[in-house]
């Protein structure tokens, strides 16, 4: 397959890219700088592209993967990031349905989104139907979600929940600090953390490329979420480490401001459509992921 991704040399692009490289797929990557992007691949290099301006339509791939974005947990939601936030997502993605739609032979769309669409949801088990709230997050996701929509094509919306590697992101920031022992709740431990493991993203990703009755919303998510603190009990012990800390609600909100809710709001998430679709985990339970991982 010919397939041009966006947000490739990211956290899950990379991995993303060098697996369908892997199995003989052309790969495109949308990046502004070749010269970085070429650093980051230290085997197979895929293609590259700097400007979708470049191209009157997409008849030459089978499939588009947007991944790119703004990193929302980095910086403070000022007025100002807020809409790089959404510029970073929506406009880019508009930008691809543009040239879907132009396209005599439209490739299918592979596109990002996140459970923040869902908001908080206490104990509620949340799927793909599931309401969408009204916060911050959640509108961005919608109209991220709704601009996707809008191709003409077979369309898939990955609400990706917290990605789980060693290697990077957020789990690999929390790493350090549970090894020396500094590990803990955060705000009561009774929310609900929907995780995934960077395999079965990957995987699933794929998975949605490879199947053409895969369409609409997918939940990428583990099929058995786990509350705070358990997911801080499970992480200490599999490092034999204690994990006594708290950090207190109003600290968390105090330092992170609004964007505290990523770590606070609870989301029962289950992956009700990619498990209909016949899609395996590799990593159903949290506690055989850090066994295997650590």
């Amino acid at each position: 397959m010919n397939i041009l991704v966006t947000g490739g040399t990211g956290f899950v692009g990379k991995p993303l890219v060098e697996s369908l490289l892997a199995r003989g797929d052309t790969v495109t990557v949308l990046t502004r700088s070749i010269e970085k992007a070429q650093s980051v691949f230290s085997k197979k290099t895929p293609q590259f592209l700097t400007a979708l301006s470049t191209l009157k339509d997409l008849n030459e791939f089978d499939a588009v993967i947007n991944l790119a974005g703004e990193p929302i947990f980095d910086k403070r939601w000022t007025v100002q990031q807020k809409e790089k936030l959404r510029n970073s997502r929506i406009n880019l993605t508009q930008q691809l349905v543009q040239l879907i739609n132009q396209s005599e032979y439209p490739p299918a769309l592979i596109s990002g989104s996140a459970t923040g669409i869902y908001g908080n949801c206490g104990d509620k088990q949340i799927t793909e139907d599931t309401n969408p709230s009204t916060q911050f997050t959640a509108q961005l996701c919608i109209d991220w979600e709704n601009a996707a929509k809008q191709a003409n094509t077979r369309v898939c919306l990955v609400r990706t929940g917290l990605v789980l590697s060693p290697k990077g992101g957020a789990f690999a920031k929390m790493l350090p600090l549970y090894r020396f022992g500094l590990g803990g709740k955060l705000g009561n431990g009774k929310q609900y953390w929907s995780w995934i493991a960077l395999e079965d993203m990957v995987k699933g990703l794929i998975f949605l490329l490879d199947h053409s009755n895969c369409e609409g919303a997918f939940n990428f998510t583990a099929p058995h979420p786990v509350k705070n603190k358990t997911f801080n009990q499970l992480l200490g012990q599999a490092l034999h480490r204690p994990c006594f800390a708290q950090v207190p609600q109003f600290l968390l909100t105090s330092l992170l401001g609004e964007r505290a809710c990523i770590i606070l709001d609870s989301q029962n998430a289950y992956p009700k459509h990619l498990l209909d679709c016949g899609f395996t985990f590799q990593y159903s339970e949290l506690s055989d992921y850090f066994h295997n991982i650590l």
